[in-house]
């Protein structure tokens, strides 16, 4: 079965990793970066040998973020970041074809427990199936 398997973010999170810290998010040292993506590579790595890895990938901070919609007469509405008024974004994700839900909660587990500054709050981490193209069951 396939998931998606995302962690949460938010501006203040992506500005604290490039040393600008704020009241809920302690700045980023480079050697506390430098050990979040060893470990996040290590993570990839593993599930690249297990077979389970389709893809993964961080995303930049929502001030590079693009909302594309239409007003009420179809018009387009496009809108650049930052988005002051969203709290919590997509900041990356994994792909992966999993044995079953417990398997998958176990990597989950791993993602939560990245290391970062003493005071980070550990970002969710959600898991989602991912359903078939005909709309039917996972």
């Amino acid at each position: 079965m396939k998931y998606l398997v995302m962690v949460q973010g938010s501006q203040a999170d992506y500005e604290a990793m490039s040393g600008k810290p704020s009241a809920d998010s302690p700045a980023w040292s480079e050697k506390e970066l430098q050990a979040m993506f060893a470990y996040m590579g290590e993570i990839n790595n593993d599930l690249a040998e297990s077979g389970e890895l389709i893809e993964a990938q961080g995303l930049t901070e929502p001030a590079q973020a693009r909302f594309v919609s239409r007003d009420k007469d179809g018009r387009p509405v496009i809108t650049d970041g930052p988005y002051g008024e969203t709290k919590e974004v997509l900041a990356g994700y994994w792909l992966l074809e999993c044995e079953n839900l417990e398997r998958v909660t176990e990597i989950a587990l791993r993602v939560s427990a990245c290391p970062g500054p003493e005071g980070l709050v550990e970002p969710p981490v959600v898991i989602r199936p991912v359903g078939d193209a005909s709309g039917g069951e996972c």
